[in-house]
């Protein structure tokens, strides 16, 4: 695969996972309806481990906007190639947010709450306070970069399990840091399915909340470039 390619596919499979999760827990009539946040965390990190072990040969594993520019910053990733990778990102989550409502167009139909059909797609705050909750995003990105930047591959390639680190590290996150914000900790992860939902023609869909939509854009991006800043410092 091209890095392009490993970044549209890794992204797609990363988001198609971690949205049906929540679809699962949010849409009404499914088997796993209101089986709750740790749910979620679990089945997200496995999310980032397949979306990881599918492009990491090709492209580094990215899957992530914050990921790819603190990188950069860092001067790990070259510049040039960023507008590559965003792009396929951000096409990754739009693929993978109509397939999820493609895997759950009936319980779609049939939910009635607007604010669960948009939780499906994108996060929003328990007590909306934009300053804090961009606090909170950056704090919980700033955390995950940096341990990104100092995750250590082992001489001895492990295939599949060498992503097993950055899973479990999102893991943590989602059970400790998920709860203010629901953890984007991923721009691409929550503007590219905002953007679907706008689109898809969801009965009873309501407002794709705007308003909020830079918060878990802004936030990612402050904590990922603070954390390469600080890695350079030290």
């Amino acid at each position: 695969m091209t890095p392009f390619t490993a970044e549209l596919l890794g992204t797609t499979v990363l988001i198609t996972l971690g949205l049906s999760v929540v679809a699962n827990v949010a849409l009404e009539k499914t088997k796993g309806n209101n089986s709750g946040l740790i749910v979620v965390a679990f089945a997200w990190a496995i999310a980032v481990f397949v979306g990881v072990f599918i492009s990491a040969d090709a492209s580094g594993a990215h899957l992530n906007p914050a990921v790819t520019i603190a990188l950069a910053v860092a001067g790990k990733f070259d510049w040039n190639q960023v507008p590559g990778y965003l792009l396929a990102q951000f096409l990754g989550a739009f693929a993978g947010s109509i397939l999820t409502w493609l895997a759950y167009k009936d319980h779609f139909d049939s939910t009635k709450d607007a604010a669960s059909i948009l939780g499906v797609f994108s996060t929003g705050p328990a007590i909306r306070k934009p300053i804090q909750n961009i606090m909170t995003e950056a704090i919980a990105t700033f955390i995950f970069m940096l341990a990104v930047l100092y995750i250590q591959k082992g001489e001895v390639k492990l295939g599949s399990i060498d992503g097993l680190p950055v899973a479990l590290l999102v893991l943590g996150i989602g059970l400790s840091m998920g709860g203010p914000t629901g953890y984007a900790i991923n721009p691409a992860r929550d503007l590219g399915p905002r953007i679907i939902h706008s689109i898809l023609p969801i009965p009873h869909k309501g407002s794709s909340d705007w308003k909020y939509a830079l918060v878990p854009v802004v936030g990612p991006l402050l904590g990922a470039v603070l954390a390469a800043l600080l890695y350079g410092l030290l």
